[in-house]
């Protein structure tokens, strides 16, 4: 069988493509993809086990209190600097940390969490959910926009 893969080539040398590629083999500069991401969140690689999302929160924005029961999350911190909070009810807090550049967060499956930009600039960071959160292709412009499609 003879398989043609989808190519993240560049539009321009500054300039990727941010779609969503999955489940085919998929290679990309990540770095370059978050940065250029100006999303609330953009689906970048869906399969069937795992979901590469890109996310950019504004300048005293957060991601929303939220838990995923079934799902594992890793997210890193790709630009800016933030706070984030996890714990056992969303009235139960208790890990926090700032975070920034370079930074990965690890949220088990049934943690409550949140991420709140307390940077100057947006915060830019790309999430792993394993198993996948949100259908193929999906792009939030906004949180609002994502709080209506949930």
């Amino acid at each position: 069988m003879n398989r043609r893969y989808p190519r993240p080539g560049n539009i321009n040398a500054n300039n990727l493509l941010l779609t969503d590629y999955g489940p085919e083999p998929f290679v990309i500069n990540i770095d370059q993809a978050t940065k250029q991401n100006n999303y609330y969140r953009t689906a970048l690689w869906t399969g069937e086990y795992l979901q590469l999302t890109l996310m950019s929160l504004p300048v005293g924005g957060d991601i929303g209190l939220e838990m995923h029961p079934d799902v594992d999350q890793f997210l890193r911190i790709e630009q800016g600097q933030g706070l984030v909070m996890m714990g056992d009810s969303d009235d139960n807090l208790y890990y926090r940390r700032n975070v920034a550049d370079d930074f990965v967060i690890i949220i088990p499956a049934g943690t409550w969490h949140n991420l709140v930009n307390t940077g100057n600039r947006p915060l830019k960071l790309y999430s792993i959910y394993a198993p996948p959160e949100h259908p193929w292709g999906t792009v939030h412009r906004t949180k609002e926009e994502a709080m209506e499609a949930e």
